[in-house]
């Protein structure tokens, strides 16, 4: 009974509002007795189960199927049953099965990647050091975040037009910035990324940065290095170093380090880098998106004289 009195003294403290939802939990519980032929009382741990199952199992009470729903109507009636003196125990060999199953049957939650702003993508690259790997890598954050790149685009650039099967595009350098070439998704798009106001955040010079101590001279933009960041490799970046990449620079720049390592790795991804030009500039929508290429037909040739390119320099707007 010790167990029992614990439970009558703790619910003496529920809200209005609770004691409203248990009693309607309570409510619907004895109506499915009637219906199935069985009696609320006394308590019997199978018969909660059963009717735990079928609350999962009704295709047509779908706000009862939802796991939260459940676990509410399983406390309603643990309260219930502590009223009348008997006590619901959820650690039950079949009560625990059902709510595992039901557990099992709810889809997660997707995670809502955060955007990063510019400070963060700053304090990022300040991490890096000043090897090959550090300058290759700089310069992918700083492209990533100006171009509203993917991971895969990154990776898939070359330094110019190129038959690779592998291939997502090329970038072209120009005196006001760079042209990116990309195929993704939506179709080939021209991304313009204009030069920033210091060379220690613009992302054009940090590609000139990373190709001129590398000296690639084709092929593609990104390559691996050696172990000790000395040289560059030939064979093409994989996509899954920048996913690793902006996770271990978010954890030593001390990004929100409010929350555990666990759910800041969980928040923040390369898709927070795509985000981050749109959260960091006050230029409106379809500004942004007509910068990015959406909509647009790639023009293959570029010069430094091109009419229509860069009239707003979208990464100094940014900050960078």
């Amino acid at each position: 009974m010790t167990e029992t009195a614990s439970s009558l003294g703790a619910t003496q403290s529920i809200s209005e509002n609770t004691r409203r939802a248990y009693a309607a939990d309570w409510k619907h519980f004895t109506r499915w007795c009637r219906i199935t032929g069985l009696q609320p009382l006394p308590l019997d741990h199978q018969m909660i189960a059963r009717y735990l199952d079928q609350l999962i199992n009704t295709k047509t009470d779908d706000q009862a199927r939802a796991l939260p729903t459940i676990e509410r109507r399983l406390a309603g009636l643990a309260w219930n049953y502590a009223q009348r003196g008997f006590a619901l125990h959820r650690s039950d060999r079949e009560i625990s099965e059902v709510l595992s199953s039901a557990r099992r049957q709810t889809p997660p939650t997707p995670i809502q990647k955060s955007a990063l702003t510019t400070d963060d993508l700053i304090a990022m690259t300040a991490t890096l050091p000043f090897d090959l790997r550090g300058l290759r890598d700089r310069a992918i954050l700083l492209l990533a975040f100006a171009g509203g790149l993917s991971r895969a685009e990154i990776v898939g650039l070359d330094i110019s037009p190129n038959s690779a099967s592998d291939t997502l595009g090329w970038i072209t350098i120009l005196e006001q910035g760079a042209i990116v070439t990309s195929r993704s998704k939506p179709g080939w798009r021209d991304i313009e990324i204009g030069r920033g106001s210091s060379d220690q955040t613009c992302p054009v010079a940090a590609v000139e940065t990373w190709l001129e101590f590398a000296k690639i001279n084709s092929g593609p933009l990104f390559v691996r290095t050696t172990r000790d960041g000395n040289r560059a490799l030939e064979s093409r970046l994989s996509d899954k170093h920048v996913a690793r990449l902006v996770k271990s620079t978010v954890i030593e720049s001390g990004i929100r380090t409010d929350l555990s390592e666990k759910d800041r790795l969980a928040l923040y991804s390369t898709k927070s880098l795509q985000a981050g030009l749109m959260a960091s500039t006050g230029i409106n929508t379809s500004c942004i998106e007509h910068h990015l290429g959406f909509g647009n037909t790639p023009e293959i040739q570029y010069n430094a004289g091109s009419r229509g390119r860069f009239l707003i320099n979208l990464t100094q707007e940014a900050g960078l």
